[in-house]
């Protein structure tokens, strides 16, 4: 499966969760139905992956998690927040950066269309 119509799936699983539960839940709670719809769309999901720093031959292990990386190649950066914030976009880059993926989406759940909490990112490797 390509990356694109990996992009697609996670879109489409996010509409879904969001329809059915609304704004106004826990981060958490949206990481979890999220990471169950892929799963059921035939993706596979890592969650809360340890994310370490590597600078030449050091390993430090500052406590980045990433929220859901899906098939190894697209990061999901959960949100549940009034305003998305700079640091938030910076935030998802570093960690697409660090492990190496090109495409990450940044969702906000606290808005009441979806539409407007989806950002997509790519990082040029």
């Amino acid at each position: 499966m390509n990356i694109e119509e990996i992009g697609r799936i996670i879109v489409h699983s996010a509409y879904l969760v969001h329809s059915s539960l609304g704004p106004g839940l826990l981060e958490s709670v949206y990481q979890t139905c999220l990471g169950h719809e892929l799963v059921i769309a035939g993706l596979k999901v890592e969650s809360e992956v340890l994310l370490p720093v590597v600078y030449r031959e050091l390993k430090i292990d500052a406590g980045y998690r990433i929220d859901l990386l899906v098939n190894n190649t697209v990061i999901i950066e959960n949100k549940a927040v009034e305003k998305v914030l700079p640091v938030h976009e910076a935030q998802l880059l570093t960690y697409m950066k660090l492990k190496g993926c090109r495409l990450g989406y940044l969702l906000n759940w606290n808005v009441p269309v979806m539409k407007e909490g989806i950002k997509r990112m790519v990082y040029k490797l």
